[in-house]
């Protein structure tokens, strides 16, 4: 199926990639690799602030990493010009503010993973690392970044 086609029938529009805060790009193509740096947790274009285990569930940060998901497609449109040019979803990495005590950083991932087998299928099955941290820029909740392999077009 189509990647827009299906992202459409999700009910997801893409967004254009976020503006750079600080000494990065969003992305870096080398060979068929392409690695998308983090993106953080936002709601109406503000960071989505807070701990995990701390005021905010383990169901709700699996809605903020489904929404990082969506973030980073739209930034793998704009390094590569097509979804369709996707060959898989190599490798996500899931980092997640979070007190000592919370145990549940790959649920949270699973937001995220969920979307992406969802719009790709088997294309984007992956890799995976989740993790707590003791603070994210910004205080964000929840950081994402990728790593994909595409086709040339």
């Amino acid at each position: 199926m189509n990647v827009y086609k299906r992202l459409e029938s999700l009910g997801i529009a893409l967004t254009e990639p976020a503006i750079p805060a600080a000494s990065y790009v969003p992305f870096v193509r080398s060979g068929d690799l392409v690695f998308l740096s983090g993106h953080l947790a936002k709601k109406d274009s503000k960071i989505l602030v807070g701990r995990l285990g701390n005021g905010i569930t383990t169901a709700q940060g699996a809605q903020v990493a489904r929404a990082i998901a969506v973030d980073l497609l739209g930034t793998l449109h704009a390094a590569i010009g097509d979804l369709n040019l996707l060959s898989r979803i190599v490798k996500l990495t899931s980092m997640v503010n979070s007190t000592a005590e919370f145990s549940e950083q790959h649920l949270v991932a699973n937001g995220a993973s969920d979307l992406l087998a969802e719009v790709f299928a088997n294309r984007g099955v992956h890799a995976r690392s989740a993790f707590g941290v003791a603070q994210l820029p910004l205080g964000a909740c929840v950081e994402i970044e990728l790593i994909v392999e595409t086709r040339p077009a």
